[in-house]
């Protein structure tokens, strides 16, 4: 009895130790599994891009150049459409609309085209063209060409008509081409030889706009293309100015030479451009024209027979508008 209990405290034993096995087995088992498990990977660090942007350190006002001290690059986490990165890029040029400080400067909020390539005292005006008197269509933004006009005398009006002779002479010279047709400095510059252009672009001094213009409306324009290294031009002092159809006031401290602006609202003749009567700038002495009286036509004589009058066929004659009667 004393020893009745060591089979099954031996059975115990041995299921105990196979229970051990089998759970080393198991971790066994699964300390494989991790060790063929892949290593994670390991989490990059994000590191957030920043781009060099362009900013106003103050107030821009519209219509100002911007000066190179109200600018300063600055990193940004994003990159506006139309941004600089450069501030030399910027500086100089004239903002369409207030920007604000610390704002951006976009290419947009600048002004662009044609009024950037304009200097101070020059304006842009457009030109009718043709092939015949555009260098056979030729002529490219950037190119300087001299202008030349013709005025042709109306002989229907006789000595009374504000052109005396026909004529044709240089009108200005060294004018720069902005557009030529569709072609611009800023854009495509191919010009297109058998396009149809209509219309081409010159800077033009604001005070020489009014000659311009009328010799386009009142005859023909020329346009001679030239080397862009050849400086002659007109020589002002050689002529003397054409008289202004407005006179303007002396003001009480003496004569002031007027702005170019001045000059063209003073405007310009006909008559002082052709170079007749009116014109101070006329060449020679030529002696001022005198209208002459309108011609008139001879009276026209009619003789009408009248045999019943007075019982004798007396002859009744009408000149102009008085009517005779005459004896036979």
């Amino acid at each position: 009895m004393r020893f009745a209990g060591r089979p099954v405290m031996l059975k115990l034993t041995r299921i105990a130790a196979g229970a051990l096995i089998g759970l080393a087995l198991l971790l066994g088992l699964f300390a494989v599994t991790l060790l063929r498990r892949p290593a994670p990977a390991p989490v990059a660090s994000v590191r957030q891009t920043v781009f060099p942007v362009v900013v106003a350190t103050r107030v821009l006002p519209a219509g100002k150049p911007i000066a190179a001290d109200a600018l300063r690059v600055q990193p940004l986490p994003i990159n506006p459409n139309g941004a600089f990165a450069d501030p030399s890029l910027v500086a100089g040029r004239v903002p369409a609309a207030d920007i604000g400080a610390e704002a951006p400067v976009l290419e947009e909020q600048l002004s662009s085209g044609l009024a950037e390539r304009i200097q101070p005292g020059e304006r842009a005006v457009a030109v009718r063209v043709e092939e015949s008197n555009a260098v056979g269509n030729r002529l490219r933004p950037g190119n300087f060409v001299d202008v030349f006009f013709t005025l042709k005398r109306d002989g229907n009006l006789g000595s009374g008509g504000e052109i005396e002779h026909t004529q044709a002479r240089l009108l200005m010279s060294k004018l720069r081409v902005l557009a030529f047709g569709n072609a611009t400095a800023a854009g495509d510059t191919s010009g297109d030889p058998n396009g149809m252009v209509r219309t081409a672009v010159l800077a033009v001094p604001v005070a020489d706009v009014d000659r311009l213009t009328l010799a386009e409306t009142s005859g023909r324009l020329v346009f001679a293309l030239r080397n862009p290294k050849d400086t002659e031009v007109i020589d002002a002092g050689a002529f003397a100015p054409l008289p202004g159809v407005l006179k303007a006031s002396t003001p009480a401290g003496g004569a002031v030479p007027p702005g170019d602006s001045t000059r063209a609202a003073a405007g310009v003749s006909l008559d002082a451009l052709s170079g007749g009567a009116g014109g101070v700038g006329s060449a020679g002495n030529a002696a001022p024209r005198v209208p002459l009286a309108p011609h008139l036509a001879p009276p026209v004589t009619r003789v009408v027979n009248r045999a019943g009058t007075a019982g004798s066929g007396a002859i009744e004659v009408i000149r102009g508008g008085r009517a005779e009667t005459v004896a036979r």
